[in-house]
């Protein structure tokens, strides 16, 4: 005997793959000094949010340079387009759901805010931290050797040193990690995701 047909309610369908909603993420832009602890920070953070199940990419400075911008010096121009190549995937990433981490020096103001114009252009949430760890600290720390290459004149061009860093005026977060643990630190940048919703 054939069954009588079933009415069908909305929620007995299958989801349509090309309707579902993906939840926007965010680009967390931690900019500082050369040494300032902006990738520890940065991965950290990480490592807290894949826990909890977010789905996170770390855009390291270093990196980048190598697979993104290998072709680019550290002119001002060149930086600017390092900086905006960052900006162009980081603010794709973040639109189609992943929380983007960015520890990038990203030197000038105008270089920061043309990244974050593009991100309100395409309503995708951008959180500018400033790793505002002194020169001081930055050298003796001095992660990899930079600062003892250039007071030794065999590298120049170095970032709060003998070529300018422009600190952001107004940053969503300002850290002083120097005062604080890298943990700290992060759970600072977390509490900022949290309070806007980001998380």
């Amino acid at each position: 005997m054939r069954r009588p047909s079933r009415t069908s309610r909305p929620d007995d369908d299958p989801p349509n793959p090309q309707e579902t909603h993906v939840r926007t993420g965010v680009t967390v832009w931690l900019t500082g000094l050369p040494s300032a602890g902006k990738t520890t920070i940065a991965y950290e953070l990480a490592d807290r949010l894949r826990a909890e199940g977010h789905r996170v990419e770390v855009l390291d400075g270093d990196e980048i340079r190598e697979a993104l911008s290998a072709g680019l010096g550290f002119s001002r121009a060149d930086r600017d387009t390092n900086v905006q190549r960052i900006g162009f995937v980081a603010e794709l990433l973040a639109r189609n759901g992943m929380l983007a981490l960015v520890p990038v020096i990203a030197p000038y103001t105008d270089s920061r805010e043309a990244v974050r114009k593009r991100h309100d252009s395409n309503h995708t949430p951008y959180v500018e931290v400033h790793v505002a760890t002194p020169v001081e600290v930055c050298s003796a720390r001095d992660v990899k050797g930079l600062y003892a290459k250039q007071a030794a004149g065999q590298l120049t061009g170095l970032t709060g040193v003998d070529d300018p860093y422009q600190a952001p005026a107004a940053p969503d977060l300002r850290i002083e990690s120097q005062h604080q643990t890298v943990q700290e630190s992060a759970a600072a940048v977390y509490a900022v995701l949290a309070e806007r919703g980001l998380l």
